[in-house]
């Protein structure tokens, strides 16, 4: 039986099911994806890790909820500046690693623009394969800055040696599972340890790179690491909505059962989760753990409300 699942009648129809709490995506960019379908498909919530800052203050409400990071803090002429997917309002540019409010190019500036927009994270692009990125006196000055305001900071780390830096400096989360470089057993026992959240995004991966990413997350969650649920929704033809598919890759990395959900029902960044609606999945939990990732994919959201607990 999974901890945080309970059988419910809906109201409306007298169809009895299971409720959860409610399932989030930890990683999306809601600009390029049909977000207002998700809570239909299961989504209740999601964290877009990249985009217009002032947009995402005006479309923040409703479901499903939006936590944002705002745009990609980069260095001049880094990732993902020039991409076809990332306009300009989407990328801040830190040329220095000032701690000054106010300062052109500064990393306090920087900060503060996507705080000052309602962000509830912060995320720098530390991807040596596209480009430069920032120093490490840019990177403490961006997570010392986002300490003032209360905020994580989450790495894209992608590159020889990047993960290593996000790991060493501190960062909070990163975004994606590291999947380029083996890391040493070492390297990701530092990071469990340190309570760095890893954001699965499995499924955006073939081959080597997807091999790497399970077997770098079996390692992280064997250690006690925190491992959340995010797809990185909008980065190719993903499912909009639960994907089964990274659920699977998840169960393959060893994350199973009451794991399992709760890297779907995290609320990260936010400190709770959504009273106001649960996940409703037709029909009795599964027995056989192995089908658990078919059956939450099967999830929509509804109002808590709507459903009576039943013994």
């Amino acid at each position: 039986m999974l901890t945080a699942a309970w059988p419910v009648r809906r109201h409306a129809t007298g169809e009895m099911g299971t409720a959860l709490p409610a399932f989030v995506d930890h990683h999306v960019h809601t600009h390029l994806v049909d977000t207002p379908a998700l809570p239909a498909r299961g989504i209740a919530a999601v964290v877009d890790l990249g985009g217009d800052p002032a947009y995402l203050a005006r479309h923040a409400s409703g479901l499903p909820r939006v936590a944002f990071a705002g745009a990609f803090l980069t260095v001049p002429d880094g990732y993902p500046t020039g991409r076809s997917w990332a306009p300009d309002a989407i990328v801040h540019r830190v040329s220095n690693p000032s701690r000054h409010p106010g300062e052109p190019g500064g990393a306090r500036t920087a900060v503060d623009a996507q705080a000052d927009a309602g962000a509830s994270v912060i995320k720098v692009a530390l991807n040596a394969d596209a480009g430069p990125v920032p120093s490490d006196e840019i990177l403490a000055a961006i997570i010392a800055a986002a300490a003032e305001r209360g905020l994580d900071v989450v790495a894209h780390a992608q590159g020889t040696g990047q993960v290593e830096r996000a790991i060493e400096a501190g960062f909070a989360a990163l975004a994606h599972a590291p999947f380029d470089d083996s890391l040493s057993r070492r390297l990701i026992a530092r990071a469990a340890d340190a309570g760095q959240i890893w954001i699965s995004t499995i499924d955006i991966h073939r081959g080597s790179a997807r091999a790497r990413t399970v077997a770098h997350l079996s390692a992280f969650a064997a250690r006690g690491g925190r491992v959340l649920y995010g797809t990185d929704l909008g980065n190719g033809p993903l499912p909009v909505g639960v994907n089964r598919r990274e659920l699977l890759a998840l169960q393959e990395a060893g994350i199973r059962g009451d794991a399992l959900v709760a890297s779907l029902t995290d609320a990260w960044p936010a400190r709770s989760g959504i009273d106001a609606v649960r996940s409703f999945i037709a029909g009795p939990a599964p027995t056989d753990r192995d089908d658990l990732a078919t059956w939450l994919s099967h999830a929509v959201v509804v109002p808590t409300e709507e459903l009576t607990r039943v013994d």
